[in-house]
């Protein structure tokens, strides 16, 4: 959307949009390339090496690249983007040493970090799945804060009374029988009215779309 020219919708136009489900936070982890055993300490190498590291990506055109490009902006660090066609390739390539770093969610790296092979930076949002891992803006980064949402849309033009009626039965069922599954991925219930779902979309786009172009990034 932000960084692809080929998206066949535009997301605020073309969408009613219905509730944000709930938000996960963004954790910033480390392989046997990445040097430094907090994030100062990283940043401090990488600052010191501009284009010596490797971060990796799911996609050029991701949200996760995006952000990666923010923090190199906002951390005065200039690395090397390794991207690849979805996690498959990442999992292996971050504990061999074959690139230094990935933003994921702490759902794709929990695992790995729990059994040594990868070491968790920092994180947007305190969470249960890495509690022992700081935040980003008590690790000397402050305007780093980003989430991944999940949310339901529906075409434009739904009838308004349909859209609350689905509301309605999502909040009630992601509220109560299926709240201990959202957080068993870290994924924090939100279950907002469709007004603010919509109102989050637009503030999104509008904020991608400012780190892309102070970053100097094209639509591809």
């Amino acid at each position: 959307m932000v960084l692809r020219r080929d998206v066949p919708y535009d997301p605020v136009r073309d969408f009613a949009a219905i509730t944000m489900i709930g938000i996960t936070p963004y954790v910033l982890v480390g392989g046997p390339a990445a040097r430094g055993a907090t994030l100062r300490e990283f940043l401090e190498d990488a600052r010191a090496r501009p284009g010596g590291v490797h971060y990796a990506s799911v996609g050029t055109s991701t949200l996760g690249s995006l952000l990666t490009r923010q923090l190199e902006s906002l951390t005065d660090v200039r690395m090397t983007h390794v991207p690849y066609r979805g996690s498959t390739g990442v999992c292996p390539d971050l504990p061999n040493g074959t690139v230094a770093v990935l933003l994921d969610n702490p759902t794709g790296s929990v695992g790995l970090v729990h059994d040594g092979r990868l070491r968790a930076f920092a994180i947007t949002r305190r969470s249960p799945l890495l509690p022992e891992v700081p935040s980003f803006a008590g690790s000397g980064v402050p305007g780093f804060d980003a989430v991944f949402w999940y949310g339901l849309v529906a075409p434009a033009g739904t009838p308004a009374p349909v859209v609350a009626r689905i509301q309605a039965e999502l909040a009630r069922h992601f509220l109560g029988t299926r709240r201990a599954e959202l957080a068993a991925k870290d994924v924090e219930p939100v279950m907002d009215s469709p007004a603010a779902f919509a109102r989050s979309i637009a503030a999104d786009v509008t904020a991608f779309r400012a780190v892309a172009e102070r970053l100097g990034l094209r639509p591809e």
